[in-house]
């Protein structure tokens, strides 16, 4: 495949850089139960700069939906998918054939939203697919508190599968309370924006180096616990 990459300027402070002959895509996952609350007014700042990258963007939004959590049934062992045919298995495949995740989430009990965590346990444990280098971010939202236990609780997901993390100038988070209010919290979208960015650019730069260099080499896993 023949790869070409060039600048583009878009205003006179900002200019991307584009790779042609590669389709990119983020999946984002939104576990906010509000529909266009404060945490889709910050993943929106985000939206636009990845359409000004090139780069398509599918959301889902999972937090209004009735998620069960992991029974430890072991299906998903023998047959690549989870027991309950819901949403994780919807997700599944589009996960797959991304090469960038973003999960959001407002913060209940310095925590992610309960529906979000069960759903990302089943689908990072019932998906079988290599996901070696998809980027991951994460982004929180709150009124106040909480923030840095959630963000630390979310990238957890990230760190455990091999997929490098996105960083911002600041830690990824948008404060509001009552809905709408996160458009007035200048730094926390302008944190977005530069999530975005950072993002797409870690993509594009892994892209042109799984084509030229492959991905890296890795050595067969020892599952050991702390007695054997």
């Amino acid at each position: 495949m023949q790869i070409k990459v060039f600048l583009v300027p878009i205003d006179k402070n900002t200019i991307i850089y584009c790779v042609e002959g590669l389709k990119m895509k983020v999946l984002i996952i939104n576990g906010s139960p509000r529909i266009d609350g404060n945490t889709s007014i910050a993943l929106n700042e985000m939206k636009k700069v990845f359409e000004k990258e090139g780069i398509e963007v599918e959301e889902v939004q999972i937090g209004q939906k009735a998620i069960k959590g992991c029974i430890a049934c072991g299906f998903c062992h023998k047959n690549g998918r989870c027991v309950f045919d819901d949403e994780v298995n919807e997700v599944n495949a589009i996960f797959e054939d991304a090469d960038g995740l973003i999960i959001a989430s407002p913060v209940y009990y310095a925590s992610a939203n309960g529906t979000l965590i069960s759903f990302l346990d089943r689908l990072f444990y019932s998906s079988n697919f290599d996901k070696t280098m998809k980027v991951g971010a994460s982004v929180v939202v709150a009124r106040r508190g909480g923030i840095s236990a959630t963000f630390d609780e979310l990238n957890k997901y990230f760190t455990i599968s091999g997929m490098p993390v996105a960083s911002s100038q600041y830690w990824n988070r948008v404060h509001g309370r009552d809905k709408g209010e996160a458009s007035e919290d200048a730094e926390g979208l302008q944190t977005m924006r530069t999530l975005a960015h950072n993002m797409s650019f870690l993509i594009k730069s892994i892209a042109l180096g799984k084509e030229r260099y492959g991905l890296p080499e890795k050595e067969k896993p020892q599952r050991k616990n702390f007695i054997r």
